[in-house]
C-alpha cells in the first residue's frame, strides 16, 4: 500500500510510517462477502492478493456486477463511505483475497496529519470519479460488443480472470450473448 501512495504523492518516510499503526489485515475466502448492502462502509481496502467484485441486485433480483478490483488496487463502497449511509452494493471475494484495511478513523488521522495526505485523498477521489464517468458514458455510447472489445484491448486480466457470468453482467449482456461476442471478436 505504501508504494501505491508513494507513486501518487511524494511522501517522507515519517509520513508513510503513519500507516503502520493504522493498517489492519484480513483474508477473505473465495465467495466471502466483505460488505453487504445493508451495512455502512467504514473501510477502504487495498488488495494485496486476489480479486474483489462489487455487485447489487436489480429489481428482478439479478446480480449486476458494477466493478472489479485486482491486486494493488483499492476497493470500497465509496458512496457509503463518504455519506455514512448504508451501501447499495455488496463486495465479494472472487478468489482467496488478502487485504490491507484503512478504516474511517485512520483515514481522518492521515488527513489531519498534513496536506500530503489530503492531496492524496483528493487525487484518489478524482480518479474514482473519472473511472465512474467513463463507465457511465460507455453504457450510453457503446454496444455490449464494443464494451467487450474495449476490455479485450485494454484490460486483458478481466477477460482472463473473471468468470463468464460476472463478466457478462459487468458488460450489461447475457452470458449467451457474451459467448457470441467473444467468438466474433476472436475471429478478427
Amino acid at each position: 500500500m505504501k508504494s501505491i501512495f508513494q507513486s501518487i504523492q511524494d511522501f517522507s518516510e515519517g509520513e508513510l510510517s503513519l500507516l503502520d499503526d493504522l493498517i489492519t489485515f484480513r483474508t477473505l475466502k473465495k465467495g466471502e462477502l466483505l460488505l453487504t448492502e445493508d451495512q455502512v462502509c467504514n473501510e477502504i481496502v487495498f488488495i494485496k492478493k486476489g480479486i474483489l467484485r462489487s455487485f447489487f441486485l436489480n429489481h428482478k433480483g439479478d446480480e449486476i456486477t458494477n466493478c472489479f478490483a485486482f491486486e494493488n488496487e483499492f476497493m470500497a463502497s465509496f458512496a457509503s463511505f463518504i455519506t455514512e449511509e448504508k451501501a447499495e452494493e455488496n463486495i465479494q471475494a472472487l478468489t482467496e483475497t488478502e487485504l490491507q484495511i484503512l478504516d474511517r478513523k485512520g483515514l481522518e488521522k492521515l488527513y489531519q496529519s498534513g496536506s500530503n495526505w489530503q492531496e492524496t485523498g483528493r487525487k484518489l477521489t478524482e480518479l474514482e470519479f473519472v473511472n465512474l464517468h467513463k463507465r457511465m458514458v460507455s453504457f450510453q455510447k457503446l454496444s455490449g460488443a464494443q464494451r467487450y472489445e474495449e476490455l479485450y484491448k485494454n484490460h486483458q486480466k478481466y477477460i482472463q480472470l473473471i468468470p463468464l457470468q460476472y463478466l457478462a453482467s459487468y458488460l450489461g449482456v447475457t452470458p449467451r450473448h457474451l459467448s457470441r461476442i467473444r467468438k466474433s471478436v476472436l475471429s478478427f
